[in-house]
């Protein structure tokens, strides 16, 4: 059987999770032959199917020929026969064409291509796992390994006796690949062996572990969700105000005093209007707050005159607007009035046609916005005169109104005086009365015990005073008494270190005495050779290098001392001729993929040099 080696760039097909499909190009090199055209005719024939063109012409049609990258070779199509892989996806109108795959304990034959593609059931939600029936009886999962290994990373195999197996894969789109495979005849080597062939089934399975991971990933997802709204939410929500506190007598001094600052007035106003509201107002604190209701209305005639002082700005800068308009507009009729002089025969003869024409275009656009200005300021000066009638008529108006709302106000504040003056009355009769019933409750021989229970209170507090005057000094004593402990401990270890550079120097001294007493003791121990097993292996070692001129690799070396003794170990050897420099030499050989690592006998050289 003829046989040709070709470097072929492989392609390798990933599918995304959502089904997207997506090409992505490999560039391992891989050698791969290329059978004989008249025996892959003869197998097909064998199996009674058609027979498949494999002469390595393109069947895609627009499959880029810039693929073929060495010289005397056509163009490789990803479909051709012996790749071993899964094709590419190609578009739904064009029809599929499946091609022979090889693997090294097994062939893979494609279905024929006019029989329907084998059906499928539902995809459960997360798959990775796939049902694989119509295994041959003599199959392993070995085998297995070696077919479905193509479509992606396999994490699990459950096989069963009757030629079925469930395969678990890393990700969900390598499913799509394995399912690829669905309806090939698979053969074992060259049997024709029923036991050794079977028509495969690949179908999606339903594993209890895909939904479960499936499922933590959707309720993952829904809380990345769901946290992702709560931010959002929080970020567009207002600023929450400010709590306001209870009232209390401290609480309602420091309002008051707010109230009388003109910066603070508007906090010290909202919390006022909260307490009201709660309905803190009672008996006992409602003095308090008609105080700072009093003092509330107090800012009424700041904010009176704050306002008269803003409409006389206001007065001041129209005043100051209408002057500078006016102002402008007399520049305006002198600038125009300049135009009109030029434009007189006298001046305008001597102009050229240019510079008529300019200031034929100057006096326009002047005149334009002379008349803008003087229509801006005789609109103010009527909006003037509008007010000043209509304060005139409001004038005579308010003349009478305000005789007549003057005595009502009047009425009303003495109303509002009388009814004040009787709501304080109630307030301190009451107060009066709540002082009588304390005080005719506590009888007067409680002061005498009163006098007693605050002596005794002040004799307690000052034991307490002393007793904590105590424990301080006795605090300050053990710190003193604990710094002096860290200082000896240091003095101590200071100590400890002395004597160990003793105990280390006198060692020294000893065994360089040894080592004078007894030089040949050292040079034997000394030796690259320790034993007599290790100057046997030596030996050999340097034998069958020096049949080997070009060198070997250690694993070349150990696999013929294995033969000698099984027991030897790799790393034992290479250490060994490490150890002995003169005699054995590694060297690097090779280029590129083919660069190894190789010993060499050099022990007639290192005779030489030692």
């Amino acid at each position: 059987m003829q046989r040709d080696f070709i470097w072929l760039w492989v392609y390798e097909i990933g599918f995304a999770a959502d089904n997207s499909r997506n090409l992505n190009v490999d560039s391992t090199a891989m050698t791969l032959p290329m059978s004989d055209p008249t025996a892959w005719a003869t197998a097909m024939n064998n199996l009674g199917m058609a027979p498949l063109g494999i002469a390595g012409q393109p069947i895609l049609p627009d499959f880029d020929p810039a693929l073929g990258m060495m010289t005397g070779i056509p163009p490789i199509t990803p479909m051709m026969p012996g790749l071993g892989i899964v094709p590419p996806p190609i578009p739904p109108d064009m029809p599929v064409v499946k091609e022979i795959i090889h693997c090294k304990s097994c062939t893979l034959f494609p279905p024929n291509p006019n029989l329907p593609p084998p059906a499928t059931r539902e995809r459960p939600p997360g798959c990775k796992t796939v049902f694989v029936g119509g295994l041959p009886e003599n199959g392993t999962e070995q085998i297995i390994v070696e077919v479905f290994e193509q479509c992606g990373e396999i994490i699990a195999i459950r096989k069963s006796k009757k030629n079925f197996c469930h395969i678990r894969f890393a990700e969900e789109y390598m499913v799509d690949k394995a399912l690829y495979l669905s309806g090939y005849r698979i053969r074992l080597g060259s049997s024709t062996d029923k036991k050794d062939t079977g028509r495969l089934h690949v179908d999606f399975a339903q594993a209890r572990d895909d939904l479960y991971e499936w499922e933590c990933k959707q309720r993952m997802l829904a809380r990345e969700e769901r946290h992702r709204r709560r931010m959002e939410e929080e970020r567009l929500r207002p600023p929450s105000p400010p709590p306001v506190v209870h009232y209390s007598d401290h609480e309602c001094s420091i309002v008051a005093e707010k109230l009388k600052d003109d910066s603070k007035f508007s906090e010290a106003v909202q919390t006022l209007l909260t307490w009201i509201e709660r309905g803190e107002v009672n008996r006992r604190s409602a003095n308090n707050f008609y105080s700072m209701i009093q003092s509330a209305n107090s800012h009424v005639r700041r904010l009176v005159n704050e306002k008269a002082a803003h409409e006389k700005d206001m007065e001041e800068a129209k005043e100051k607007f209408k002057q500078a308009l006016s102002g402008i507009l007399i520049q305006f009729e002198q600038i125009v009035a300049v135009y009109h002089s030029a434009s007189k025969q006298k001046a305008w003869d001597h102009f050229t046609k240019a510079q008529r024409k300019n200031i034929s275009v100057w006096c326009k656009q002047a005149e334009e916005i002379r008349n803008i200005h003087n229509d801006e300021l005789m609109g103010i000066r009527r909006e003037e005169e509008m007010e000043m009638s209509d304060e005139e008529i409001e004038e005579t108006t308010e003349t009478k109104e305000t005789e007549e709302s003057a005595l009502v106000s009047q009425a009303e504040t003495l109303k509002e005086e009388n009814d004040s003056l009787r709501w304080q009355l109630d307030a301190y009769r009451n107060e009066v009365e709540l002082l009588k019933q304390e005080q005719g409750k506590a009888p007067r021989e409680d002061d005498p015990n009163k006098e007693q229970q605050l002596k005794l209170l002040q004799q307690a507090l000052q034991g307490m005073q002393q007793h904590l005057l105590k424990v301080q000094e006795e605090f300050k004593r053990k710190e003193a008494e604990l710094e002096k402990v860290k200082d000896d401990k240091l003095q101590v270890e200071k100590m400890l270190e002395n004597l160990k550079e003793k105990e280390s120097c006198a060692t020294r001294l000893c065994t360089s005495s040894q080592d004078s007493d007894y030089p040949l003791e050292k040079t034997l121990n000394s030796s690259p050779i320790k034993s007599e097993r290790e100057a046997l292996l030596v030996g050999i070692i340097s034998t069958f290098l020096h049949v080997h001129p070009f060198g070997a690799s250690i694993e070349y070396i150990c696999s013929y001392l294995h033969r000698l003794d099984s027991k030897i170990c790799t790393s034992d050897v290479e250490c060994l001729m490490s150890r002995l420099q003169h005699t054995f030499r590694q060297e690097m050989t090779g280029v590129g993929a083919s660069l190894e690592k190789r010993w060499k006998f050099c022990g007639f050289e290192g005779l030489k040099l030692t």
